[in-house]
């Protein structure tokens, strides 16, 4: 053995032995809550002397400093729960680790929230009241704290409960209640109120439908044809176009919307464009892999889910860029109208600039909590509600992705994480359903729609029907019923949340 050969082992093993220390500490602070919590308290705490120092002898100093450490524990709640919808089906798929998953969603999410988070937000999220007949600066001043606490407080305690929720309703949700003890009811606008409500129902339905209807096509188009590897080589490179033009046609409707508004053919040029040059690119490479699949002794199902590996990786990426573009103005929103009316002396108008420490104390309020907070909601979302593999957790992602493109040419509200994990639940039962015909994995019981008769006996026929019923629930009913009350309950918890800090606030501020 060479020297070089040496060095080079011996720097892969140094590097190797980094990845696994920094695993560790990863496993580390989500095993122990305690130090997790104090290192987000001393980013706080810079937050706070940051805000002091860089508001130095402005007006309402202390209402902006204080608003400035709310909206950092805001941030840390977005990405200690929020952020797992981007990432958490390629964990759950193993396309990544753990740490790669947290890499690669700190990045891009704060890519997007520095690169295209736009230099000016809606002070009001979703126009849910109307700021002209708020009485006065002061009082608009502790609605706004009051709503960016409570929305912070409930995404917390949903958080510690592994429910994944959608921030924006929390956000909402305390912009009405605060709203409504400031004004009473008639500040409310209460066709948005109607509209958001919609989208408790509509998110995760088309979220579901869409992704195990990709499901089933994947299915009954190429694992269960006789020759598998063929049909692989024909459909999976349509796939993974498909999926390129999907992202690049949802990076430029949502991803950059802040930025660069295209109209619709653009978008859609766009998105052709991705999926054209995607194919050629894709599709010799996937035959070379196809090929090579009969020659191994890899099972060849598995072979062919590990071609979804690399896109899933991207579609993670892109995801998390989307997120960080968008999902930022929920904790900087309500700070940047609170900097511009304590600057002021005015309630602040529809949209804000976005100073630009406050805009860092978003992205870097996100990034800090995803790393201590977000492995929890990562393996919830991505491998304890039901079981994935890259296939199923491209439908996830790409189900997302058209749903929220559908959504907005359709003028329709939804919420990106409610679509997500609607997605996975989908994938679900879509997966009892078929075990429920007998079209079970262990089993292959069927063949494109026919019974296999020449299959033999296999450990599935063998097991009482107690047991086979057992095990075609493939969707953990815990997790079911925690999420979609967490998410029934948001928006009226967050608002008397946020009245009560509104009252409290008055009472102690006058």
């Amino acid at each position: 053995m060479t020297p070089a050969t040496n060095d080079y082992k011996e720097t892969t093993t140094k590097d190797l032995s980094k990845f696994y220390k920094l695993e560790t500490t990863i496993h580390q602070l989500s095993t122990k809550p305690a130090l997790a919590i104090g290192i987000a308290a001393i980013f706080l705490s810079i937050v706070w002397l940051a805000a002091n120092a860089l508001t130095a002898g402005s007006e309402n100093q202390a209402f902006i400093v204080a608003a400035g450490v709310i909206g950092g524990y805001m941030a840390l709640n977005i990405g200690a729960n929020d952020v797992a919808n981007n990432v958490g089906p390629a964990f759950g798929a193993k396309s990544l680790t753990m740490l790669g998953a947290l890499v690669i969603a700190a990045i891009f999410e704060t890519a997007g929230a520095m690169i295209a988070g736009g230099d000016v937000v809606s002070t009001i999220s979703k126009k849910i009241i109307d700021p002209a007949l708020v009485p006065d600066t002061h009082i608009f001043l502790m609605l706004m704290m009051s709503a960016l606490l409570a929305a912070a407080l409930w995404i917390n305690f949903a958080t510690y409960f592994n429910a994944p929720v959608s921030t924006t309703h929390s956000i909402v949700g305390g912009v009405l209640g605060a709203g409504v003890a400031a004004a009473g009811f008639g500040v409310v606008n209460w066709v948005v109120v109607g509209k958001i409500a919609s989208s408790w129902v509509i998110s995760p339905v088309l979220g579901g439908v869409i992704a195990a209807g990709f499901l089933a096509f994947i299915k009954a188009k190429v694992l269960y044809q006789e020759d598998s590897v063929t049909a692989a080589k024909r459909w999976v490179p349509i796939l993974v176009a498909l999926m390129a033009g999907v992202f690049a046609a949802y990076l430029s409707v949502k991803g950059l919307k802040r930025i660069w508004k295209p109209e619709p053919w653009m978008v859609a040029a766009i998105g052709a464009a991705f999926a054209a040059s995607t194919y050629a690119i894709v599709k010799p490479l996937i035959k070379r892999r196809a090929e090579g699949i009969a020659k191994t002794t890899e099972s060849t199902k598995k072979a062919i889910r590990g071609l979804f590996h690399l896109p899933l990786i991207f579609a993670a990426a892109l995801l998390s860029f989307a997120h960080g573009a968008n999902d930022v103005a929920n904790a900087v929103g309500p700070l940047a109208a609170i900097v511009a009316s304590a600057q002021s002396g005015a309630v602040a108008a529809a949209k804000v600039a976005i100073p630009l420490w406050v805009l860092f104390v978003g992205a870097a309020g996100i990034t800090m909590g995803l790393m201590l907070f977000g492995p929890k909601l990562i393996r919830t979302v991505g491998n304890k509600i039901t079981r994935m593999n890259p296939m199923r957790a491209y439908c996830v992602a790409l189900s997302a992705a058209i749903t929220v493109i559908v959504a907005s040419a359709l003028g329709l509200p939804v919420s990106s994480t409610h679509i997500a994990v609607g997605a996975v639940f989908g994938i679900g039962f879509l997966r009892e359903f078929k075990s429920a015909k007998g079209d079970h994995i262990n089993g292959g019981l069927v063949k494109n729609g026919v019974k296999n008769k020449d299959r033999p006996p296999s450990k599935w026929d063998l097991l009482p029907s107690e047991e086979k019923s057992r095990r075609r629930k493939l969707v953990r009913r815990q997790y079911l019923w925690t999420i979609i009350a967490a998410w029934l309950i948001t928006v009226p918890l967050s608002a008397i949340f946020s009245a009560g800090l509104f009252f409290t606030l008055r009472a102690f501020l006058g």
